[in-house]
């Protein structure tokens, strides 16, 4: 007996970026103000599926590539003091710019911020 499941019944599909590596300026200390850093942001990003899957056609997807560019502006168009208010703004472009987008996680960490540890940072979860 086979068990045929209607995937467009469901109503959420999730998108994740493991660890995308980037150079940003953030930082309040006087070495962060004047150089870039490295970040590693990790990101699940829950999203409404409202019509059917074409295999042949990426605009019946939310195309993965696109909140990747988002995330990446948001953290190198600007020096930004804190990595709290960098995951805020990551987290409200990606609800503002994409509709489909119902919840956003994300976590964003410094791999260099301190010599014994691998990286310290925050997680942002925010959602319609």
């Amino acid at each position: 007996m086979s068990l045929h499941i209607n995937l467009n019944s469901m109503s959420t599909r999730r998108i994740f970026f493991s660890r995308l590596a980037l150079d940003a300026r953030i930082g309040i200390l006087e070495h962060e103000l004047r150089a870039t850093q490295p970040l590693h942001i990790d990101a699940e990003i829950d999203i409404h599926v409202p019509r059917q899957l074409n295999d042949n056609d990426i605009s019946s997807v939310l195309d993965y590539r696109k909140l990747r560019e988002a995330i990446i502006e948001e953290c190198t168009r600007e020096h930004v003091h804190l990595v709290e208010s960098l995951g805020d703004m990551i987290a409200n472009r990606l609800l503002k710019d994409f509709p489909e987008v119902q919840k956003v996680m994300l976590r964003i960490s410094k791999p260099m911020a301190f010599a014994d540890c691998d990286a310290v940072g925050i997680e942002v979860v925010a959602g319609r």
